[in-house]
């Protein structure tokens, strides 16, 4: 069927702490439905076609989605392997989830390809927002712009981390709404994703914002890589082009 035709397949992984939403995305990507699923045992699957770019390029992304919990680490780093893109998650609301992006970003790098693309995803934003805000772009060398108060980016292990403080729209909403606060600023998760070199995206998978776009946008820059000839230099295993492709490009990635 031609709905089915793909240009290229992709290997994707979703990680980071546990009930951050991963399971969810994963299935917001693919049925485009919520649901409130149990813990992610080891590593679950999904995949679907999307279009990526200005030429509309049908690229099969190929998802594992895998647990967030420590028992299952080193089950988990084994699917990083051939990864073309990631997505590190965490949870708006909760402060600790954001804290352990950075161990998770070490796991990925050390056992991912090293042309891996990774975006940082703010999830949950419904909890915390009636509408999804607004994000200055910072993908593909867009500059973001500083905070009038520099932050402080040495992220505490502290087991009780000091939530970030409310803006009174938060506040606002917190009380007529029974909205949860919201415990790492959108400035503060650009930011970090900036420093260390990744997409950002902010995301609700329960009402579908912005989750197309943290696939959709990865894809892209994996594409740019293919295309500057990045990914043959590694040739990783989570990179697959069609016959048609290949023959256009004289060979494979």
């Amino acid at each position: 069927m031609e709905s089915l035709s793909w240009d290229y397949i992709l290997k994707y992984v979703l990680l980071g702490d546990s009930a951050t939403g991963k399971s969810s995305l994963l299935i917001r990507l693919t049925d485009d439905r919520f649901d409130m699923t149990e813990p992610t045992l080891g590593v679950e699957f999904g995949s679907r076609i999307i279009s990526v770019g200005e030429e509309g390029k049908r690229v099969k992304v190929q998802c594992w989605d895998t647990a967030g919990t420590e028992s299952f680490r080193s089950i988990t780093r084994s699917y990083f392997r051939g990864a073309a893109g990631a997505l590190l998650v965490y949870d708006v609301t909760r402060r600790e989830s954001f804290e352990h992006v950075t161990s998770w970003l070490e796991d990925l790098r050390k056992y991912a390809d090293e042309n891996v693309s990774i975006i940082l995803v703010a999830n949950k934003l419904d909890l915390c927002s009636s509408t999804p805000e607004t994000i200055p772009s910072i993908q593909y060398g867009h500059p973001f712009p500083a905070p009038e108060t520099p932050l402080d980016t040495s992220f505490s292990r502290s087991p009780s981390p000091t939530p970030a403080p409310e803006s009174a729209h938060q506040a606002n909403l917190s009380q007529s709404k029974d909205y949860k606060p919201r415990q790492v600023t959108q400035m503060e998760g650009a930011l970090f994703a900036k420093q260390h070199g990744l997409l950002y995206v902010e995301t609700s998978a329960k009402e579908g914002w912005g989750v197309t776009d943290a696939f959709e946008w990865t894809a892209r820059e994996v594409l740019d890589k293919v295309k500057k000839g990045e990914m043959e230099r590694k040739k990783p295993g989570g990179v697959k082009l069609n016959e048609t492709e290949q023959s256009t490009r004289g060979g494979c990635c």
